[in-house]
């Protein structure tokens, strides 16, 4: 009869067993490239001693060397919330993704979904595997699956540390937000020896989807930074942001920043020359409490900023023309970063306000030809349809439908404040009066000076912010300095606001 005692140290070796990984010389291989292995990184991102594994012996490949699968699966705790983690094991058959790896991804996620806590995916596969066939991709379609019913419900954060390649790339781009390391992680579809056979193009992994790529030019992740561990750090730091599911409310925290602070900087922080620029995200930092934020896609559409905030210590979506970079416009890009924004806000309570200086969208035939039209009306769209509290600043120019599409009253803004400096009218002054005075100006001695003196009387007779004051476009005119508390006040009247749409499956959004 065997004992208890012989059970039990089978238990510990077996379960031993499955920490190694794919073995020890894989696990050092991968620690000197520099990079965790999965379970570091499992216990980088949880509290100490807080993470439970779940299925850490199911396996499905009889390839598999000590019995365990390519996927540390479980739940622990961050800063003592709870959330539910899957991080893929680059030292079992390269991460690869069978039938079983998926299904024990998906049965976390479930588990995430049930019990209404964030779900974090730690990318590290060399893809599909290959072994499996079909299978493998019956796996992919069972998580993608997960993704979208579990999209609005509760936080989705990918990280990539490795490749990922073909349909694995569909994980992290279903996310909420996806973070990647500078230098070892990649994504892309097809990889460059397919590129090559089909388009003839020479390009390796960094130019075809490096971190660089992904968070400068396509968008498709929302930062990346130097190693593993400052990636994990960034993870806990945004998880602070984040409620635990849709149902919970906006994350709110205990604040030690004065509720009355007045920056007197701000008065003077728009330029009195309506062409010089100044960096919105100083204004971000003496509004919001103790001068921090998290921005998301800093490098892609920077011409906007998007970023999460505390306001007296309850977590707010922060949108803001940045007058620094293409004077602020709205481009095709910047469009589509804000409505996605905006659509995360709306499905988390989390309110949304909105820092205005844009003096339209960005003229010219590519853009035009890149569908700027459908682009923004995305972002209209997301504003228009969202329902949690949207406040807005005008703090220099709003000019034309760029004004209407950045969270106006006539798209369903609840709170619209402006400074004295706001510039609110259809067009710039200079551009109306070429149309208004055409004539004159054709026929004027010295066009320039006719064009600056009219410009300044229509600014002053039409672009002034007590003009829209008067009409009730614009709430109320006040001191940049004061902001902080108006914001602190307004956000607190508009908490129980309760909004009535219309009954419908869904809205058929410009995408």
């Amino acid at each position: 009869m065997v004992s208890i005692d012989k059970k039990l140290a089978e238990l510990r070796v077996k379960r031993e067993n499955a920490r190694q990984g794919g073995g020890l010389e894989k696990l050092k291989s991968l620690q000197e490239k520099g990079k965790l292995t999965a379970r570091e990184r499992i216990f980088n991102l949880l509290d100490p001693g807080s993470f439970e594994e779940i299925d850490v012996f199911r396996t499905g490949c009889s390839s598999l060397k000590n019995d365990v699968e390519a996927v540390i699966t479980g739940y622990g705790t961050v800063n003592g919330r709870k959330i539910f983690v899957a991080a893929q094991d680059f030292s079992v058959m390269g991460g690869s993704l069978g039938k079983t790896v998926a299904a024990k991804i998906c049965k976390v996620f479930d588990l995430a979904l049930k019990t209404g806590a964030p779900f974090v995916t730690l990318n590290d596969s060399g893809g599909a595997r290959i072994q499996e066939g079909v299978s493998s991709l019956e796996g992919y379609g069972e998580l993608f699956k997960r993704h979208i019913n579990a999209s609005g419900v509760i936080p989705q954060i990918a990280a990539v540390f490795g490749p990922c390649a073909g349909g694995a790339v569909y994980s992290p781009a279903l996310a909420d937000f996806t973070f990647m390391t500078e230098k070892d992680s990649y994504m892309f579809l097809t990889g460059p020896k397919v590129v090559k056979a089909a388009t003839h193009e020479d390009v390796n992994v960094e130019e075809l989807g490096g971190a660089s790529l992904h968070v400068k030019k396509s968008g498709v992740a929302d930062n990346s930074y130097a190693n593993d561990e400052e990636v994990l750090l960034k993870i806990k730091e945004l998880l602070s942001y984040l409620p635990q599911n849709n149902m919970s409310g906006s994350s709110a925290s205990q604040c030690n920043d004065d509720f009355n602070r007045m920056e007197e900087e701000l008065n003077r922080i728009v330029p009195f020359d309506g062409n010089k620029g100044y960096n919105v995200k100083d204004v971000i930092r003496m509004i919001f409490d103790n001068g921090e934020f998290f921005e998301l896609k800093p490098e892609f559409a920077s011409n906007i900023v998007t970023c999460l905030a505390k306001l007296d210590g309850r977590t707010v979506g922060v949108i803001a023309n940045q007058p620094n970079v293409l004077a602020g416009v709205l481009d095709s890009d910047a469009s589509v970063k804000s409505a996605r924004f905006i659509r995360f806000c709306d499905s988390f309570n989390i309110p949304v306000i909105t820092f205005v200086d844009v003096p339209g969208f960005l003229p010219g035939q590519t853009q035009e030809a890149g569908g700027i039209i459908r682009h923004g009306a995305k972002l209209l769209y997301a504003y228009g349809e969202a329902t949690v509290p949207k406040i807005s600043v005008i703090m220099r120019k709003a000019y034309g439908g760029a004004y209407i599409v950045m969270g106006s009253k006539y798209v369903n803004g609840d709170i619209s404040f402006a400074w004295p400096t706001a510039e609110i009218a259809v067009m710039g002054p200079r551009g109306a009066v070429e149309i208004l005075h055409r004539k004159e100006l054709d026929n004027a001695a010295d066009k320039e000076k006719f064009l600056s003196e009219h410009a300044d009387s229509y600014a002053e007779e039409h672009a002034n912010p007590y003009v829209a004051a008067s009409k009730g476009y614009i709430d109320d005119i006040i001191e940049p300095r004061t902001t902080r508390p108006r914001l602190i006040k307004t956000l607190e009247m508009l908490l129980t606001k309760r909004e009535d749409v219309p009954v419908r499956k869904h809205g058929n959004m410009p995408l």
